[in-house]
């Protein structure tokens, strides 16, 4: 792989970009905040934008790195306040393979936008980084981010029983995968 790091990408609607301190309070009213928002992932919701802040500046400490890879998804419209995050959560180098996690918030759901999102970093992570495998998963009680995947080319792969956990316990992990060889099969 040749690592690029977090690189500005563009779409029709969104802008992703590296995120700044500055976007605290955007993470915090947007999506950090909701417990329902963070009902399946293996954070808790944000008590305080000061919890928000401190997540950033790890975050934005780590941008130096070039195989450091997480964005601030905003929508063009809206100009430059982020209402999402989308990111290389695990990465394999020994294998090529990245792991990628994604959230949004509730205002933003259903719009195809996190669809989007992972389009653009599929086409960033095969074409541009040189991965050979593209990997996510989801709880099942949560298929809505399997629609996510699905509509980007991942193929469910199988159902790993109580081999996970997030903010609702042990659960189950639904696993979704694409390779390069079908990214560009499909092209």
């Amino acid at each position: 792989m040749k690592h690029l790091g977090t690189k500005r990408l563009e779409t029709d609607r969104l802008v992703l970009r590296r995120f700044a301190i500055e976007d605290a309070d955007a993470m915090f009213n947007n999506w950090a905040n909701d417990s329902e928002v963070t009902k399946y992932l293996m954070w808790p919701f944000h008590k305080s934008v000061e919890i928000s802040r401190n997540v950033l500046s790890d975050w934005t400490s780590q941008y130096a790195k070039d195989d450091y890879y997480q964005w601030a998804i905003t929508l063009k419209e809206n100009g430059d306040e982020p209402i999402g995050s989308i990111s290389v959560v695990h990465k394999d180098d020994d294998v090529k393979m990245v792991h990628i996690g994604y959230c949004i918030g509730k205002r933003w759901w259903k719009q195809g936008i996190t669809s989007e999102a992972l389009a653009a970093l599929v086409k960033f992570l095969f074409e541009e980084v040189g991965v050979n495998r593209i990997e996510s998963r989801h709880d099942p009680r949560n298929p809505n981010s399997g629609k996510v995947m699905v509509k980007c080319g991942l193929k469910y792969e199988g159902t790993l029983r109580e081999a996970d956990w997030n903010n609702q316990g042990i659960c189950d992990s639904a696993i979704y995968g694409i390779l390069a060889k079908e990214y560009k099969t499909a092209k």
